[in-house]
């Protein structure tokens, strides 16, 4: 069946129809690496958008039942240039089409994802409607128009756990390096899960923590009482502006003088703790090939970004707050650190499902502040 993809320009896109049969609105976004399309799928952080993946050819390798990060696909639709007729891989279970299918998740293929790069690079990110049901092009064009989007909303709520748990490691966890260095008791940390990813959790886990993951709304009292050795705080989607109750409790728990570590949107949440604005990204950073600079040593990692929102740097206090990386593509703020409390976060993914490795490093980086604490 045909699909039509229409963005909010006008422009209109028509392909082949694959997965779910319904009519979708997002944000569309292009994601630059070249594997692990499952990874970013079933990522919580594009809760609310949908990807143009600049590979050409998307699912060659199906759908395994071990790199899910969270328990469904969490985009809205699927671009692609080409969807691979067959799945070949021994760790495969089934097609993505049929993965996506069963999620209500729609995708279109045959589409030229250059060109829409490309308009998105040059113009800036746009929202977009996809149909793989016959919609009409004008319909789904006043669907994109008069959706309100993803500024200043609070996305979070539909990703974040609705109970406490303690993350038990599943069959992912294997392929995850255990650090030998474990301390008894375990390492107590705090999880907050803003949509957290579960290879996250495996890093964790496999440093020696025992993680408690607590909703997104949970206030910072209760975690204090838990006397945790570390809080976590995860990536997830949409705007940080959105989520002023999660800024107020990261405010008290950065007092309390236990480490903390942030990722992406936790990384953006403990900026506007700290009383920085955060601000989009004209068409934002997504992709496994992003060079960052340490800036105290020079060296460069190449890292996972999946963010549209920034930390704005020169609202931060030089006195009290290092900057740690920095974007080698645009300069725009990739890590920071507390000088006086032991806080750091980061905007990029060292968790890198699917890759690269480069900065799994800032794990130990946290176990060792824990270590030092309970020491």
């Amino acid at each position: 069946m045909d699909a039509t993809l229409v963005l909010e320009d006008g422009t209109i896109l028509s392909g082949r129809a694959f997965g779910a049969s319904t009519d979708t609105v997002f944000e569309l976004v292009f994601n630059t690496s070249m594997t692990g399309y499952q990874e970013m799928i079933s990522d919580p952080s594009y809760r609310g958008q949908g990807i143009v993946f600049t590979a050409p050819h998307i699912g060659n390798v199906g759908i395994n039942l071990e790199d899910d990060e969270s328990a469904a696909p969490q985009v809205s639709a699927v671009v692609v240039r080409a969807l691979s007729p067959r799945v070949s891989n021994w760790r495969a279970h089934l097609s993505l089409e049929e993965w996506l299918k069963q999620h209500g998740v729609p995708g279109i293929s045959g589409v030229d994802t250059r060109f829409l790069t490309r308009k998105l690079r040059q113009g800036g990110t746009q929202k977009a409607a996809l149909s793989t049901r016959g919609t009409p092009a004008e319909t789904l064009l006043e669907m994109a128009r008069t959706w309100p989007g993803l500024d200043g909303r609070d996305m979070v709520k539909e990703v974040s756990c609705a109970e406490p748990y303690f993350w038990e490691d599943d069959a992912g966890a294997k392929w995850i390096p255990r650090e030998n260095r474990r301390a008894d008791p375990p390492l107590r940390v705090v999880a907050y899960d803003f949509g957290i990813k579960k290879n996250i959790l495996r890093h964790l886990s496999a440093g020696g923590a025992r993680i408690l993951v607590v909703p997104a709304e949970t206030p910072a009292r209760e975690v204090l009482a838990l006397h945790p050795d570390g809080i976590f705080l995860s990536n997830g989607p949409g705007d940080p502006a959105g989520l002023p109750y999660a800024v107020e409790a990261i405010r008290e728990l950065i007092e309390s003088g236990i480490p903390i570590f942030g990722i992406c949107l936790g990384h953006q949440l403990i900026g506007r703790a700290l009383g920085a604005a955060t601000y989009r990204l004209k068409f934002g950073h997504h992709g496994g090939n992003h060079p960052v600079q340490h800036r105290s040593s020079r060296k460069v990692l190449i890292t996972a970004h999946n963010h549209n929102y920034c930390v704005r740097a020169a609202d931060l206090d030089p006195a009290e707050v290092e900057i740690t990386y920095q974007s080698l593509n645009d300069g725009s703020l990739e890590g920071m650190r507390l000088k006086r409390k032991p806080v750091f976060s980061v905007q990029f993914h060292p968790e890198a499902a699917p890759g690269p490795h480069d900065a799994h490093g800032l794990f130990k980086e946290f176990f060792e502040m824990m270590r030092e604490r309970r020491a």
